[in-house]
């Protein structure tokens, strides 16, 4: 048997072909920051990385004799703010207290304002013209 989508992907009464598309689009922006944060904490983890890595170098210089070196590295380079002030743990946090958890919580208002919460339905209502009905590997949803 072939059933559409579930409750929490069907668009509510009353609700617009124009409201699900700009429900659609927002939930679109959120992915990007999503994805933008995921760079974020890309950048975070690879510089972190490179400082203990810097931390290796500055060791081995030290163990090869280059004192002189090793320590204008280790004074200047290592541990050093990556902008001013900041390290990217706080970049990160700065992010999320100051723009991600406000675009969530808008998004989510939109949601629960619109459409009674209900998540995807401009994807899911796109899925439901797109998908051969009937057809296996093109079902509704997985079964119950």
């Amino acid at each position: 048997m072939d059933h559409g989508p579930d409750d929490r992907h069907t668009r509510p009464d009353g609700v617009s072909d124009g409201t699900v598309e700009a429900l659609g689009k927002l939930s679109e922006a959120l992915e990007a920051v999503e994805e933008a944060r995921g760079h974020l904490y890309t950048f975070h983890r690879r510089s972190g990385t490179a400082d203990l890595l810097l931390g290796d170098a500055v060791d081995l210089l030290r163990e090869a004799g280059h004192d002189d070196l090793a320590d204008d590295i280790e004074t200047d380079l290592v541990g050093r703010n990556v902008i001013e002030g900041r390290w990217t743990f706080q970049i990160v946090e700065d992010y999320d207290a100051t723009y991600y958890e406000a675009f969530k919580r808008h998004e989510q208002a939109a949601r629960d304002a619109l459409a009674g919460g209900r998540t995807h339905l401009f994807e899911a209502e796109m899925k439901e013209d797109r998908r051969t009905h009937g057809r296996r590997h093109h079902e509704a949803r997985p079964d119950e």
